[in-house]
């Protein structure tokens, strides 16, 4: 579950004020919004990149407001993906594990799991450069569910993609999330993707979240 209680963020001349939303436990929610109305500062917010004025941020009932980013065992997918151009694929995979310290016999099962589940065996060893971008979107997602993070953010993750592999990924997302059992929220422009996915939706507005 991800709570939002009375938020008040900025990002320099931008801000938002008294800002409330729950998203229940396992529920996909879909943020959709014009440009410049603070979607993706929310995002940065709720995984602790972004410091809130007031109010309070809860994941599962316990507030992680002032919890630093890797404390708060959420997985993030930022718009650019932030890949890793020197890194393999199987290390992005590996990253967030070895942070954690996981043994290596851990590393490689989880590996190995969600390479299966992403459909990138045969890229396991490739470096990022070269790939496709539903290669690069199957990459980053691994990397942000490989430690089974509670909740995951998604910030327009498929808004690069062609029509084809957009559908392909939807479904993808849709299933992984259910597998997992993550709590998501995942912004988006697109109403049909918004449709395809979500479970409910938001659409921000001046100054709060309305349930649409």
């Amino acid at each position: 579950m991800i709570e939002i209680k009375d938020l008040s963020l900025r990002a320099g001349e931008f801000r938002l004020d008294h800002l409330s939303f729950t998203i229940q436990s396992g529920q996909y929610a879909v943020l959709m919004g014009k440009t410049g109305r603070g979607k993706t500062t929310i995002l940065e917010a709720i995984c602790g990149l972004r410091r809130v004025e007031a109010g309070q941020i809860l994941i599962h009932g316990q507030e992680v407001t002032d919890w630093l980013p890797a404390d708060r065992e959420v997985g993030y997918v930022p718009q650019d993906l932030a890949l890793f151009p020197t890194f393999t694929v199987r290390g992005h995979l590996e990253f967030a594990l070895r942070l954690r310290k996981w043994s290596q016999t851990r590393i490689d099962r989880r590996t190995d799991e969600l390479a299966h589940q992403l459909g990138i065996q045969h890229l396991l060893d490739r470096k990022i450069v070269g790939l496709s971008g539903g290669e690069s979107q199957r990459v980053a997602l691994g990397r942000a569910l490989s430690f089974y993070p509670s909740v995951l953010l998604l910030d327009e993750p498929l808004s690069a993609l062609d029509a084809d592999t957009r559908n392909e990924m939807q479904e993808l997302l849709k299933s992984l999330t259910e597998l997992h059992d993550v709590t998501t929220l995942h912004i988006t422009h697109n109403q049909e993707e918004a449709k395809a996915l979500a479970d409910c939706s938001y659409t921000l507005v001046i100054s709060s979240l309305n349930p649409s």
